[in-house]
């Protein structure tokens, strides 16, 4: 059990921030460094624990992030633009938050005496449109250039190497994360799983770009916890990447949409629409090499995580929090 540390996390406002500050705040000291800008705190029992301290503050401010980040023992990097929408909205500035933020985060951190431990959030994006068991030491795909769905995979690839550089030049403690499509409870902004259950919900239309063949995997939230922990606590994950996934949630983008009209007894219809912008076909994660040093096991079957998910935004709209604050951040 991780305990008695200091924790900085930037973006630690967001989806998996929030869950994983909900598991290390008992016992540790958390800073959380972010923008706000997707807020999953407001709903949380810990929002005003006294071992929480928030900061607002963004990842390309150099100065800034040095004083935050003072005397941290894990420093886990999430803070990221992300989300295929604004990705494409703002192409200039997913390359510098997620390449520069990524620099000045490794460089500030390079200055603590006490670091045990630097946790670099990739993506799986970094594989390309085809990934079928895809392992880590496979080729990566960059896209191609003017094709702005990929400048998110670009950002986040240019973030592991210089991860990993630090590891090797300057002997701090990096480890990479790539995700494969998590969600669950708590989830705010884009992402299908949280399009298709909220709008289930609410009776409305479940929108599909293309014909629904897209296949992916995907991971619930508390999986990709159990990983992150076992990061922190085991001393061979250090200069190491790590696919963490759940390939038994193997399914096409409309038996998705499907499944979440079925455990929400929704009525609400799928409706399709031309896809206009380059997509992920297949992604499927091989997950030997977490399994084998960390320990990694994803136990949540995607139909139980599916309901765990729908309970938790059923149980929010019908509490006293308006729905639309619920889309916002709780």
């Amino acid at each position: 059990m991780i305990k008695g540390k200091k924790i900085f996390l930037s973006g630690g406002a967001g989806f998996i921030g929030s869950a994983l500050i909900a598991r290390l705040i008992d016992h540790n000291e958390i800073v959380i460094y972010d923008t706000y800008v997707r807020h999953s705190l407001n709903c949380r029992r810990f929002q005003n624990h006294p071992n929480l301290t928030s900061c607002r503050g963004d990842v390309l401010d150099f100065e800034n992030i040095k004083k935050h980040i003072n005397g941290a023992n894990i420093v886990i990097h999430l803070a990221a633009i992300a989300g295929i929408d604004t990705v494409i909205k703002s192409p200039v500035n997913t390359m510098r938050v997620n390449m520069i933020g990524t620099s000045n985060m490794l460089e500030a951190a390079s200055g603590l005496t006490s670091l045990e431990r630097f946790v670099d959030f990739s993506t799986s994006e970094v594989f390309g449109s085809y990934a079928y068991r895809s392992e880590e030491g496979d080729s990566t795909s960059l896209g191609a250039v003017g094709n702005a769905r990929w400048t998110y995979a670009v950002s986040k690839l240019a973030g592991e190497h210089l991860s990993y550089s630090y590891y090797k030049e300057k002997n701090i403690p990096t480890t990479t994360i790539r995700p494969f499509n998590i969600y669950g409870p708590g989830q705010v902004g884009e992402g299908a799983v949280h399009h298709f259950i909220t709008r289930a919900l609410k009776g409305e239309d479940l929108v599909i770009r293309g014909n629904g063949d897209q296949i992916r995997s995907w991971c619930y939230i508390d999986d990709i916890g159990d990983a992150v922990l076992a990061v922190l606590e085991n001393d061979r994950a250090v200069g190491e990447c790590f696919n963490i996934g759940n390939p038994r949630g193997t399914v096409t983008i409309y038996g998705l949409a499907l499944a979440a009209i079925r455990v929400t007894y929704s009525k609400s219809k799928i409706v399709f629409i031309d896809k206009d912008i380059a997509d992920v076909e297949l992604r499927i994660p091989n997950i030997d090499k977490a399994r084998s040093i960390l320990g990694f096991q994803p136990g949540v079957d995607l139909e139980e995580g599916l309901k765990l998910t729908a309970d938790w935004y059923y149980d929010k709209i019908n509490s006293n929090t308006a729905f639309e604050t619920i889309l916002a951040g709780c």
